[in-house]
């Protein structure tokens, strides 16, 4: 079962999120929370799996909020939920450690596959807003990623697990891990989203048209 923390400033919002996830066996809304410094208080005496985040809120704002529950509940993730697609805020959430982000508007069938690849600490990102952050960076692209890793991390950044990335590429589960972890080593991270952050950064993801 996958205990889960809605927070979002509006009511309306938080009830549609609280009808679609009900219907779904495996997910358990534990609370709710009407901005980030209550989202604080109640994640810690919660413990969710999976914090449902909205960025823009009174009193605390997403980013903070997350920064702080993640810096005392690791254990906890923390999905971002924005109607904004261009929201500057993403990037820096992603910074302090959220492990995706889709907009609101994003199917239920998306939110459903992102919310339990989140459980399962994996890499989340809408593909609307990993384009438009791919957009926003100008750092020139590091040349230390193969074009197979590029590819496996593409992949990644979509939600993909491994058994998922293995069969799209035609490759074993065990050579997605070992790319996964040259990946690591080469970006200089410890974790999927790390790497999809700093790939980010460096302009290395390349987004099909």
């Amino acid at each position: 079962m996958i205990r889960l923390l809605i927070v979002d400033d509006h009511p309306v919002v938080r009830t549609g999120l609280l009808g679609m996830l009900a219907g779904e066996d495996d997910f358990e809304v534990v609370g709710e929370a009407r901005d980030g410094a209550e989202a604080v208080d109640r994640a810690a005496v919660l413990e969710p799996d999976v914090v449902l985040m909205d960025l823009r809120m009174p009193n605390l704002d997403g980013v903070s909020a997350t920064e702080q529950i993640r810096a005392r509940q690791p254990q906890t993730q923390v999905l971002v939920l924005t109607t904004y697609d261009t929201d500057s805020d993403i990037l820096r959430a992603l910074d302090v450690g959220a492990v995706g982000c889709l907009l609101k508007d994003a199917p239920r069938e998306e939110l459903f596959r992102a919310v339990r690849a989140a459980a399962r600490g994996e890499s989340v990102l809408a593909p609307a807003v990993l384009a438009r952050l791919m957009g926003r960076m100008r750092a020139p692209a590091a040349e230390a990623l193969s074009a197979r890793e590029v590819e496996v991390l593409s992949l990644v950044a979509r939600g993909a697990a491994n058994k998922e990335v293995a069969r799209s590429l035609f490759i074993s589960e065990t050579t997605v891990k070992t790319h996964l972890s040259h990946i690591f080593t080469k970006l200089g991270v410890d974790d999927r989203t790390a790497a999809v952050t700093v790939a980010l950064n460096r302009g290395i993801l390349r987004m099909p048209s």
